[in-house]
């Protein structure tokens, strides 16, 4: 019998994925320093609403995380586990990554940093360490989900498959277009969007789906 709490954290997977592609297209882009505090000073407005967005986001995928496991009940639990402990560090990193856009904001507004201050920020340490696991983490995660999700047959295989795909969009980045960059979150929104619609149909998630 399919406990109540499922369906309901399933739309909060599918409306922490929405809210993370929203953050995405909303966040001001800039390319240089000084083009970053032109952007933070004129447009914070927009800049704290992403943060905003991407903090909502961090907790709708939390919340959302456990009615993910309800696929594995079969088959590749060990892995889905590991995916999605993996995950919900990128889901707190993204947490995290939001409150220094907050942070951040604030010290523009005072006039604290200047150019060379977000150059030396920039090159920190502690900072670039926290921003590539973070990153890595989310990555890292998304891939196993895909990889689990594939063993587990318990969702169509469109959906896995989207979601590896999205990962491997992190090599071509560089080089496309920076609208083209920012719509691949959409597929994320999709893969995830398999998951939920899955993991609420009836039994979906008890036999695993035909080849």
């Amino acid at each position: 019998m399919r406990m109540d709490w499922v369906p309901f954290s399933a739309a909060l997977l599918l409306t922490g994925a929405l809210a993370l592609a929203l953050g995405s297209f909303l966040i001001p882009s800039a390319d240089g320093t000084a083009e970053t505090l032109r952007v933070v000073q004129q447009q914070g407005g927009r800049w704290l609403a992403a943060a905003a967005i991407y903090f909502l986001a961090a907790v709708f995928l939390t919340l959302g995380l456990p009615s993910v496991l309800m696929l594995f009940q079969q088959r590749a639990r060990v892995l889905g586990l590991v995916a999605a402990v993996v995950l919900e560090f990128g889901f707190i990193g993204t947490a995290g990554y939001a409150m220094l856009m907050v942070f951040f904001r604030s010290l523009v507004v005072t006039n604290t940093i200047k150019d060379q201050g977000i150059d030396d920020i920039a090159h920190e340490t502690g900072l670039m360490v926290f921003l590539y696991a973070w990153i890595a983490g989310f990555f890292i995660g998304e891939l196993l989900l895909g990889i689990a999700l594939l063993r587990a047959r318990t969702v169509p295989r469109w959906v896995p498959l989207v979601l590896v795909l999205h990962v491997a969009t992190i090599f071509l980045s560089g080089v496309l277009p920076e609208l083209l960059a920012k719509a691949t979150i959409l597929l994320l929104v999709a893969g995830f969007a398999g998951v939920a619609v899955q993991v609420t149909a009836p039994d979906a998630r008890r036999l695993p789906t035909p080849r």
